[in-house]
């Protein structure tokens, strides 16, 4: 029905018309907040993944990956869509700093449920899955601990914890192999008898690559398994107990995904500890006094200033969250052709060189990346500076 305007010669239309404007501005004082809170239930979901990772993740739409549907699940639960920011996992804490730390996004799917991981930075949701190394075999094989691998070959991933583990066993022989892929071909092609590798690889290669033909065992012990959960940054608590809220609800949607992603499950094969830490050398709370006195006992030339103990202790930080995944936490590696901590028992007064010459421009066709464009040179200087209280001349 068409309005008839006002007269605005009428005194009393006048009249009316004012009183419309202010009845109008109180409704819609009243009506903005509502209007607000339905923007930020609009608000995006950000997820922070790699978009290449599967199992986890994917950028394509049609096999998204275990992570991604899980984020999926949540954003409907949250009422809001979801978005994507898509940053490489390689460069470990660096990814977590660049993507959740730097507001990115909302949410990282994945990251260990522990406090030594970034704490307090980043806070943590209830568990979403238990993660870890597994055992793969043929069929029927019964392997209940490492004394099941005597007289066995084991391919085990270069710097990995199982080579760690299996390190000192002369009764097992080792396949060494770079790549979960890799490890799975060696055993296809009876190269290796088993195969310890990361479970939820293993498990999703096996799908869809070699038809289940192999049986997967998963692992526990020091180093060999973790509870997946998601991370949010340190000031978004409000989000974090809203997804906690939800998570009991997801459990049944989580344990589908599993099996559509090959997940092992299972009864936990209970393994030993990996190399036993060496005395002296402290683990995940930065430098001790010691590590940072021996610096002055292990400087080359070029080397005349003592670093700081916060410069070590960066250094370490960064170490940790990038390198340890290939040359083992706190640089202790059973693998001498990658144990930096024989780099001065190596390059003598040429191991500053070399350190920045192989950080610099990395080592491709040995699978190292080059840095330089990561990582500023005074964070190389904080590295080489932990480098540097972790030197022995010998680790037989």
């Amino acid at each position: 029905m068409r309005m008839r305007p006002i007269n605005p010669g009428s005194g009393k239309s006048r009249n009316l018309t004012v009183a419309g404007l202010l009845a109008w501005a109180a409704a819609s004082a009243t009506i903005a907040p509502v209007a607000t809170a339905h923007a930020d239930e609009a608000k995006p979901f950000r997820l922070c993944a790699d978009p290449t990772n599967l199992p986890f993740s994917s950028d394509n739409p049609s096999q998204p990956g275990f992570y991604v549907e899980i984020g999926q699940a949540l954003a409907q639960a949250l009422g809001r869509p979801i978005t994507y920011d898509w940053y490489k996992s390689y460069f470990g804490k660096r990814t977590v700093r660049v993507t959740l730390l730097g507001k990115q996004c909302d949410a990282m799917i994945g990251l260990p449920r522990s406090e030594d991981f970034m704490g307090p930075a980043v806070i943590f949701s209830g568990t979403i899955a238990k993660e870890g190394y597994a055992l793969v075999a043929a069929k029927g094989q019964a392997i209940g601990g490492v004394d099941d691998l005597r007289g066995k070959r084991v391919a085990v991933q270069y710097a990995s914890t199982p080579q760690n583990l299996l390190a000192t066993r002369d009764d097992i022989r080792k396949v060494t192999v770079l790549s979960p892929e890799e490890a799975m071909q060696a055993l296809d092609q009876g190269k290796a008898d088993v195969a310890f590798i990361w479970g939820p690889v293993a498990g999703w290669l096996n799908m869809t690559v070699y038809n289940d033909r192999y049986q997967i065992q998963i692992t526990e012990g020091e180093g060999l398994s973790w509870d997946a959960a998601i991370g949010f940054a340190r000031a978004s608590t409000e989000l974090r107990d809203r997804v906690d809220a939800i998570l009991p609800t997801l459990q049944g949607t989580i344990a589908d995904l599993a099996v559509k992603y090959g997940l092992p499950t299972g009864q936990p094969v209970r393994l030993g500890a990996a190399q036993a830490v060496p005395a002296g050398t402290t683990t995940g709370a930065g430098p001790g006094p010691t590590q940072v006195a021996n610096v002055v006992a292990t400087e080359t030339k070029g080397d005349a200033s003592v670093p700081s103990a916060e410069t070590v202790s960066a250094g370490k930080e960064i170490f940790n969250g990038t390198c340890a995944h290939c040359h083992g936490p706190d640089a202790i590696q059973s693998e001498r052709k990658i144990d930096l901590r024989l780099l001065r028992h190596r390059y003598g007064d040429d191991m500053r060189d070399t350190f920045r010459k192989t950080v610099h421009e990395g080592r491709p066709a040995k699978g190292m990346p080059a840095w330089k464009e990561v990582y500023t040179d005074d964070q190389f200087d904080s590295i080489y500076a932990f480098l540097l209280t972790v030197q022995v001349e010998s680790n037989d």
